[in-house]
């Protein structure tokens, strides 16, 4: 079974590693992921041996909550954001008279009132800082280490708790200034709290979505009752079997089919198309679509969970949750980074202590290069190092580089009407070098068309008449063609007499006394009724013929096939540009599949491929060492879906063909395919971006944090900047698409 959790009480990336471990340590688990970004936990578990109370007990333990919503709303993300503000705006309203008393002393070397009873201000108002803005900070850190872990909070925690005792410890030892570090806790915190409300304000960004999916859905249905009256209900009481009224202007409320009335409806969520289109009885209908005109009554079939909507909702959660395999060092590195970080710091502290010479040298050297105004050495250097050693440190970027550009990479998919189902598969979408293309429903609409009509006899008009006359009642595809292509031009079928059928030959009847055949060229050879001195359009050879005849010749000959769609042949030739080789496979003969292949620009064909030899092609395609996308939309395309390095479906596809794929495109729309491989490619660049960004972060701030060089406070502000820097980095991603 498959739970998925909001977590509230998530700061950082450690937060959510040490939630993580605690859930993959529970018995019945097979898979566990949390997601800062997202503040939620994907859970995949026995439920014969794991209740779902055991996991929120679990999370409770360290300190979390667990929210009653899944995915934050609109209006709770504002409310979060609202907070935040709040602690920073009064932080900063404290941390200002701070600094009214650092400046004399910075700048002047005199004090506004005595030299101590300026410190002990500054003690006063950062203990102030600690315990009304920055509360949740220690109460966090306190949870964090009772449950046997630490997280960010714990480093700042420590950093500011360090800092303000400095104050009653200079009354002891004289060679600290208590001024040095009276109120560093209160501009730390700060700046903690400002980096914090800008990393949530990115984040939100973000993740918009899924809020933006869920906000396209209905909140209530209008049930018909059992006596005939209307009854307004909450979307999530409606039932399977329900009949609901929708009205002009409305949401439809949950996918059904219509039994009364006809409308037009904006069906441009499911399949990007803006024109409405027509509904009428017996017509499905998907929630979230909009009425917009008529007045129709509908049955539900789908509910809840089983939705177009929450499929989709469903899907793009699913890809945000996961992973890229090029996650799993930062995770590794993540798991164990504040343990290491406070035993570095109390390293840093004793070096400073024992070995002050050495440690100084180093830093007067890096000062050639970086200015620094810190004490070079004693207690009061130790403190500074140790203090800044804490604050800089930051798992967070690390943990927030992969999901936040995977959150906006799948956002923007959904947008488009990609969903990727994993980050792994979005991963090896990039290094694809071979498509692999079915033909019928992929390429091609599908569905026959009359191409052309041959006239030997009489005019398009008079034979498209009597072929339409013959098919009238046939619901077979090549009927279909002609009898569509007759509506087309409007021409009305007259009357037929004495029909009869011959199965896989053809069809006869008298009209207008005169007696017509239509089938195929075998049975008009066997009517004696020679086909074979007909010449043809060598340019529609793919297309079947057929023929129609009265009591003595062929009078017409009607070329049907499967077209291909519009813009085949611009994505081929899009793919090619990016030097990616496309490859068609069809059941059809050589011929009729090379001549389709042409027609989009393809070369490489596969001909006469059953549908139980489509993966094994793929396979072999595979195994010259090629990195292949199979795309199609049938069940028996599935197999070959799952052989494939990326699966894609056509969204306009079976549900078996979807649930095979890594990528479904929802329009069905061939233009998708080379934008979901630069989605592919451009998300991959931001997470290989913000990687190198937290590391080589990490790389280059703690050393310098160690070796005295930089103030507390600078740590900070450098600490929260490189959060905000891989959020904001993922959230340019936007401007490319």
């Amino acid at each position: 079974m498959q739970l998925q959790i909001g977590i509230d009480g998530m700061h950082c990336a450690s937060c959510s590693a040490n939630v993580e471990k605690a859930l993959s340590a529970l018995p019945g688990v097979n898979k566990a992921h949390v997601n800062l970004a997202l503040e939620e936990a994907m859970v995949e578990y026995d439920e014969r041996k794991l209740k779902q109370d055991r996991i929120f007990a679990s999370i409770t333990s360290l300190g979390f909550s667990v929210r009653e919503t899944l995915h934050l709303g609109e209006d709770e993300h504002i409310r979060k954001m609202h907070e935040a503000f709040r602690r920073m705006l009064i932080s900063w309203v404290i941390t200002a008279m701070v600094i009214v008393f650092m400046i004399p002393h910075m700048l002047l070397k005199t004090s506004i009132l005595e030299h101590s009873a300026d410190a002990w201000v500054m003690f006063a108002l950062s203990l102030i800082a600690m315990l009304i803005p920055a509360r949740h900070v220690y109460i966090s850190a306190f949870k964090s280490l009772a449950s046997g872990i630490a997280n960010m909070d714990v480093l700042i925690a420590l950093g500011t708790i360090a800092s303000l005792l400095v104050s009653p410890v200079s009354l002891v030892v004289k060679s600290i200034s208590p001024h040095d570090f009276a109120g560093i806790a209160a501009m730390i915190l700060s700046f903690h709290l400002t980096g914090r409300y800008l990393e949530n304000r990115a984040r939100g960004k973000a993740s918009q979505a899924i809020r933006k999916l869920i906000s396209l859905g209905a909140k209530t249905a209008l049930i018909l009752a059992e006596d005939g009256s209307e009854k307004e209900i909450s979307i999530h009481k409606i039932k399977a079997g329900d009949v609901f009224i929708v009205k002009p202007g409305t949401k439809v409320p949950t996918d059904g089919v219509i039994v009364s009335g006809t409308s037009s409806l904006d069906e441009s969520i499911a399949t990007g198309e803006s024109m409405p289109i027509t509904r009428s009885v017996g017509d499905p209908v998907l929630g979230a679509t909009i009425n917009l005109d008529g007045y129709f009554q509908a049955k539900a079939l789908k509910v809840g969970s089983e939705t177009f909507l929450a499929q989709v909702i469903k899907l793009v959660s699913e890809a945000q949750h996961s992973k890229v395999p090029i996650q799993l060092l930062a995770d590794k590195i993540t798991s164990i980074f504040v343990p290491i970080i406070m035993v570095l710091a109390a390293a840093v502290f004793a070096l400073w202590l024992i070995f002050p010479d050495f440690m100084q040298s180093v830093a007067l050297a890096i000062t050639t290069i970086i200015p620094q105004s810190l004490p070079t050495s004693g207690i009061a250097a130790a403190l500074m190092a140790a203090i800044a050693t804490l604050v800089i440190a930051c798992p967070c970027a690390l943990g927030l580089a992969t999901p936040t550009a995977l959150m906006v990479g799948s956002g923007i998919g959904a947008n488009k009407g990609i969903l990727i189902r994993s980050g792994e598969a979005l991963q090896r979408m990039k290094d694809v070098d071979t498509v692999v293309f079915d033909k019928t429903g992929t390429l091609t609409h599908g569905k026959p068309e009359l191409l052309q009509i041959q006239t030997l006899k009489g005019d398009q008009d008079s034979a498209l008449t009597i072929a339409h006359a013959l098919e009238l009642a046939s619901e077979h595809p090549l009927a279909n063609a002609i009898n569509s292509a007759a509506q087309q031009r409007n021409l009305q079928a007259p009357a037929r007499e004495d029909f009869s059928s011959s199965p896989g030959r053809g069809i006869a009847a008298t009209i207008d006394g005169q007696s017509y055949r239509l089938g195929s060229a075998h049975w008009m050879t066997e009517l004696g009724l020679a086909s074979s001195g007909i010449a043809s359009d060598p340019s529609l050879s793919y297309a079947g013929k057929i023929y129609l005849a009265d009591e003595k010749e062929i009078i017409a000959v009607f070329y049907v096939a499967d077209t291909i769609k519009e813009d085949a042949k611009d994505m081929v030739q899009d793919l090619l540009r990016k030097g990616i080789r496309p490859y068609m496979m069809s059941g059809d003969n050589p011929e009729t599949a090379q001549a389709i292949a042409e027609l989009c620009g393809i070369k490489d064909v596969l001909a006469n491929v059953l549908p139980a030899d489509k993966a094994g092609k793929v396979a072999e395609l595979q195994r010259q060492g090629k990195v292949v996308a199979m795309i199609g939309d049938g069940i028996n395309d599935a197999p070959a879906l799952k052989q494939a390095d990326i699966g894609i479906a056509m969204g306009m596809g079976t549900d078996i063909a979807i649930e095979a794929a890594d990528i479904t495109l929802l329009r069905g729309d061939l233009k998708l395919i080379p934008l979901a491989l630069k989605l592919s490619v451009e998300t991959f660049r931001k997470i290989r971006q913000n990687l190198f960004w937290a590391f080589f972060y990490n790389l280059i701030a703690i050393p310098l944090a160690a070796f005295g060089v930089l103030h507390p406070v600078i740590a900070e502000i450098a600490m929260a900047i490189s959060s905000i820097t891989v959020v904001s980095n993922a959230n340019l991603l936007k401007a490319k698409f």
